[in-house]
């Protein structure tokens, strides 16, 4: 599957969700659709559809916003001096969509990272629905949580 960035894409994004991927943008706290969302599933990039996060990751930080331990693939990282802090900034690989921050906060038994991710920026497709829409390849990264 090709991953990209594209005017159709574009144009079906809400003005929250391009303020949030196109102008680096951030929800506010709690407000996001997946921060208390925990089907089994993955999350993948609004504006390219590359994967990124898978569900058997996420875990409640309580942040306000999705967390994640780490991602499955299409992630880089930059660095961010805005806002007078020094953050790491993570944007998906082919879409170039800012997704949020990380911090070295998360839990220890999950690998230490806290990928902090803003909602507006997900799609997420659920585990019975990832074979159709062609994410069949990475079913053995989401589990079912007991």
């Amino acid at each position: 599957m090709t991953y990209e960035k594209s005017q159709d894409a574009l144009s079906k994004l809400t003005p929250q969700q391009y303020h949030v991927t196109q102008e680096s943008g951030t929800e506010r706290a709690f407000t996001g659709e997946y921060d208390k969302h925990f089907e089994p599933g993955i999350y993948v990039d609004i504006v390219s559809g590359e994967p990124l996060f898978a569900s058997s990751a996420k875990f409640n930080s309580g942040c306000g916003w999705p967390a994640f331990s780490k991602p499955i693939d299409n992630v880089t990282e930059h660095r961010d001096a805005s806002y007078g802090m020094v953050r790491v900034e993570v944007r998906s690989k082919h879409g170039d969509s800012h997704l949020g921050h990380v911090f070295n906060d998360g839990p220890r038994e999950m690998g230490g990272l806290r990928y902090c991710i803003n909602s507006a920026s997900l799609r997420f497709v659920p585990k019975d629905q990832m074979e159709a829409e062609g994410y069949g390849a990475y079913l053995d990264q989401v589990e079912e949580k007991v």
